[in-house]
């Protein structure tokens, strides 16, 4: 399935509305001046609001970490398989809290719209 090349520095960010920030796991390969970010990228969220109800108080979940689900079949980068996105919007994803209890789609809303990988 054809997708759009994510990068560093696309906007991401949970359904709690924190956000993402991709860490570059190469540097060779630009795509809008940024590098592509890889399946083997870490994709990071910091300060998620998202609490659950236990007993009679709450206990903190946060999204931590996002776990990218759709790799590149013919792009690779140094190798591995580049991470690609459908369309702007909820991506191909699943934000995860420490616990790795998925708690959602996280939500993609800037990336590079020239370069489409498959």
């Amino acid at each position: 399935m054809p997708g759009f090349l994510m990068h560093v520095n696309a906007a991401i960010k949970c359904m709690h509305t924190a956000t993402a920030t991709i860490a570059p796991s190469q540097l060779r390969v630009l795509v809008s001046g940024q590098p592509v970010a890889t399946m083997l990228s870490k994709i990071g969220v910091v300060g998620c609001p998202f609490q659950v109800p236990v007993g009679a108080g709450t206990k903190p979940q946060p999204c931590v970490i996002v776990k990218w689900a759709m790799p590149s079949t013919r792009f690779l980068v140094g190798g591995k398989p580049a991470a690609l996105l459908p369309a702007p919007g909820p991506g191909p994803a699943a934000c995860q809290s420490i616990e790795q209890i998925p708690q959602g789609f996280p939500t993609v809303s800037t990336v590079q719209l020239r370069v489409i990988g498959t």
